[in-house]
């Protein structure tokens, strides 16, 4: 049996927290100070048995037996919860790879890293864990991880379209060149388009709404006729192509607007590409398999270069208890201040819940040391009773379930884009921004779901509290530690507005 972690920073903190620990242990024992509770035992059961009325024949024999019984609690408690047994190095503190395994995610172990030597000791320190707690880590990651593998594997759409929002142009000369082509092209294009009225079905009417457009491109008489007006360097001149056109010092030539735009090794759809994270791209078509790997990423440079997003529904796909069928005109103006609330909120809110998200984890796995640190000084306080060493047991085995309650919110957060936005979805245009520039439902969505991952793990807790456990406010950390980091990162969209003014 070993201890396992499910994450680098919780890997660390376990064996940070049982060094200090063991250290806490030794000054208890060098001072005396863990017997003490001995001492307060023998006092505690004397003054109870003399306030019990008045049969004087009985009382030092009640006594004596109820001292003999707490002292033995004692000495077991101390045995297995208290004495440092079980050493804490590689060989017992192993990176949990069962769901990245599961869910077929590549993660490099420790022993594949610089910690497979340098990990087993901190500072020439090395750990041990007392019998029961090394049994209760196991216990409650053993639990946990069954509870987290019953959740289908899914792919994190949320974080996914956070990535891909947060791409931009950072080449203002590629930026720049987009707007050429769009001047040049798309422009053009689009004014022949409004002249000829081709018939043309839903799917090529939501097609033509962006530079990239595949009707554009392979319909006769739109881009194939149009080319550049300006020389580019990366088409040096061509006599034919470019016959009647002038020929500057650098070479350029006059890419026509299908060249410009598809050319493999230089085309403006290709260094698009580029502006977002290639790993995003490549998780984004695998989650998509109803589409090909083209129109995935058109739909992402879409969202990268186009001026104006596509609202993907106009439509409500929640049932709420608010409005009306036949809406008023304060019905209206009220919907309508809400959903423009919504929208100034969310420009700090979602940012600032994103943070929130990847903090949490970080926030648990300094809990748990926490807890592990103040093992010794709990017991000596609560005289190495039973009672007490349930409670800290279960509030051990609670800190540990709160990672599924994270990964419980995390995949429903995803899947629910992926039933509103996947295939045979309500929604049917694709988009990969996946409800970041939807409607009022959407919007509102979001903001319940961003909570979720502190509402549902302060529920567990007060669940605990129904059983008869009482943990207190053990998950307060959660709120309290990443407050800072809520505010820095909903200050963003604050700070963007200032710098753009």
């Amino acid at each position: 049996m070993t201890l396992t972690t499910t994450d680098y920073l919780e890997y660390y903190l376990t064996l940070v927290g049982w060094i200090v620990n063991n250290g806490l242990w030794q000054v208890l024992v060098a001072s005396g100070v863990f017997a003490l509770p001995f001492l307060a035992i023998i006092l505690q059961e004397w003054l109870r048995a003399r306030a019990e009325g008045a049969d004087e024949g009985n009382k030092g024999v009640l006594s004596a037996m109820r001292i003999e019984n707490r002292v033995w609690v004692a000495i077991v408690v101390i045995m297995f919860a208290g004495i440092p047994f079980v050493p804490v190095d590689l060989s017992t503190l192993q990176f949990d790879e069962s769901r990245s395994r599961q869910c077929q995610v590549r993660v490099v172990a420790p022993t594949e890293t610089g910690w497979n030597s340098a990990f087993t000791t901190l500072n020439n320190q090395s750990a041990e864990v007392p019998v029961w707690w090394f049994f209760m880590h196991a216990l409650s990651k053993a639990v946990t991880g069954a509870a987290v593998a019953s959740i289908p594997c899914g792919v994190d759409l949320r974080q996914m379209r956070m990535a891909i929002d947060s791409a931009r142009i950072d080449d203002p000369l590629l930026a720049q060149e987009v707007a050429d082509f769009t001047r040049d092209c798309y422009a053009r294009a689009r004014a022949r388009l409004f002249m000829d009225r081709p018939g043309l079905n839903e799917e090529q009417m939501n097609d033509v709404g962006w530079i990239g457009s595949r009707f554009f491109l392979n319909s006769p008489g739109f881009y194939d006729r149009y080319r550049s007006s300006t020389p580019r360097s990366a088409w040096p001149y061509d006599a034919t192509r470019d016959a009647g056109l002038a020929q500057v010092p650098g070479g350029g030539g006059y890419p026509g607007c299908q060249q410009w735009w598809g050319d493999s090794d230089q085309g403006l759809r290709a260094r698009l590409l580029q502006q977002v994270d290639p790993d995003v791209l490549t998780r984004l078509a695998r989650w998509a398999g109803f589409m090909s790997r083209v129109q995935v990423d058109d739909a992402v440079i879409r969202a990268v270069a186009a001026p104006k997003q596509q609202v993907m529904n106009q439509g409500q796909v929640y049932n709420d208890y608010g409005g009306q069928v036949e809406k008023s005109i304060p019905n209206i103006v009220t919907r309508a201040t809400a959903d423009l609330g919504l929208t100034v909120g969310s420009l700090g809110f979602f940012p600032a819940m994103d943070v929130v998200r990847q903090a949490l984890p970080m926030v648990l796995s300094f809990l748990k040391m926490a807890l592990v640190i103040c093992l010794p000084l709990v017991l000596v306080i609560g005289t190495y009773d039973l009672k007490t060493l349930v409670t800290a047991s279960c509030v051990q085995f609670a800190l540990f379930f709160v990672d599924f309650w994270f990964q419980l919110a995390r995949w429903i957060d995803s899947t629910i884009l992926d039933a509103l936005y996947g295939s045979g979805a309500p929604h049917s245009n694709f988009n990969v921004l996946f409800g970041l520039n939807n409607s009022f439902g959407d919007m509102l969505l979001n903001f319940v779901m961003a909570m979720m991952f502190i509402v549902m793990p302060s529920f567990w807790i007060l669940a605990l509290g129904l059983a008869g456990v009482r943990a207190g406010n053990v998950l307060q950390g959660l709120a309290n530690a990443t407050g800072d980091a809520k505010s820095a990162g909903g200050s963003g969209a604050g700070t963007a507005m200032k710098i753009g003014k």
